[in-house]
């Protein structure tokens, strides 16, 4: 009975010792993260702002650790596939996404049945940049401003299309916001990513899209495209020429673009952590500012969770938004 109960007093103690060891084991495993290559997954095809920024991270990754940061493009359904790839795979710091308020915070609101719930299945790390978007189009079409642009769409319903990076993208919710508030009546082309929809509305295949600044703004310079005004709520550092959409005359209208990297929800938080400074820091590199300033690109930089309150908040904001306007999608 004596050594009985000596073992059963013994139990306790071992199992605490061996519970050391396996935390000081993960904890030398999380110390030596990362030992192998990262994976980004961007949920959109090159060439757009979430190529564009998980490029930049990636490198600024690759030389802070001297791992490979290997860019995954995988896009579809306005970024809902990758994203919901990024949070299927395994919680271990070695596969993050470049996600954006589109995958993010507009796909909850747009889609009845999405794959994946952000603020469930996915862990913030850190929003790395706010993104200005405008509209732009064909010089063929006969409007020099938004109002004019207007006044042509009411005048000839269902004659103008717009393009976008797919069917829930921001450039998607971004016109169907401004069709809701302004009366006109435009025509959607989905496409796999901002590239080819900017190529065709080069080419005059489409008359009009919403897209990121640095996507249209090197083909307005040399008259391609024409310009009519910022969706954002105040005017762009890179051109603040342009009006907001609200200042030209669509009462109410403000569409803010942020990009950041999320992980698995059961990512530890150590190495949440660990990515989260790793960004932070990459951000304030001079050759990162530079590029920003480049593309009119404002970085953001916060903590875990305060990307996980914008999240939040954002989700419940376009949720009212698409409601109150009546937009619909399918995946």
């Amino acid at each position: 009975m004596k050594l009985q109960y000596g073992y059963r007093l013994l139990l306790p103690v071992a199992a605490a010792v061996t519970a050391l060891a396996l935390s000081g084991q993960a904890a030398a495993q999380a110390g030596n993260y990362p030992s192998k290559p990262i994976r980004i997954i961007v949920p959109f095809a090159p060439g757009g702002p979430n190529d564009i920024l998980g490029r930049i991270v990636g490198q600024q990754l690759n030389e802070l650790w001297g791992r490979p940061a290997v860019i995954e493009n995988r896009g579809g359904a306005g970024g809902t596939i990758g994203v919901d790839a990024g949070a299927k795979s395994a919680p271990d710091g070695y596969t993050i996404v470049m996600g954006g308020s589109s995958n993010l915070a507009v796909a909850p609101g747009l889609y009845a049945k999405l794959p994946y719930d952000p603020l469930r299945d996915l862990a913030p790390v850190a929003n790395v940049a706010i993104v200005p978007y405008v509209l732009a189009v064909n010089p063929h079409v006969p409007a020099r401003s938004v109002k004019e642009l207007v006044a042509v769409a009411r005048s000839k319903r269902g004659l103008l299309s717009y393009g976008s990076s797919g069917t829930g993208a921001m450039s998607h919710l971004a016109a169907e916001l401004f069709k809701a508030a302004s009366g006109a009546d435009i025509v959607h082309v989905p496409y796999k990513g901002t590239s080819p929809s900017v190529t065709d509305m080069i080419a005059g295949q489409i008359d009009m899209m919403f897209a990121d600044l640095a996507a249209v703004a090197p083909h307005a310079k040399v008259g391609k495209l024409r310009l009519l005004a910022t969706a954002g709520s105040k005017r762009s550092a890179a051109a603040p020429e342009l009006p907001t959409m609200a200042q030209a005359g669509v009462k109410g209208y403000a569409v803010d673009a942020w990009f950041g990297i999320v992980a698995p929800v059961a990512t530890p938080k150590d190495i949440v952590a660990k990515l989260n400074a790793a960004i932070v820091n990459a951000l304030k590199a001079h050759d990162v500012k530079q590029r920003f300033e480049e593309l009119g690109y404002e970085a953001i930089g916060d903590t875990p969770e305060q990307f996980g309150a914008t999240i939040k908040a954002d989700i419940e904001k376009f949720s009212r938004l698409i409601k109150n306007a009546g937009i619909k999608a399918e995946l």
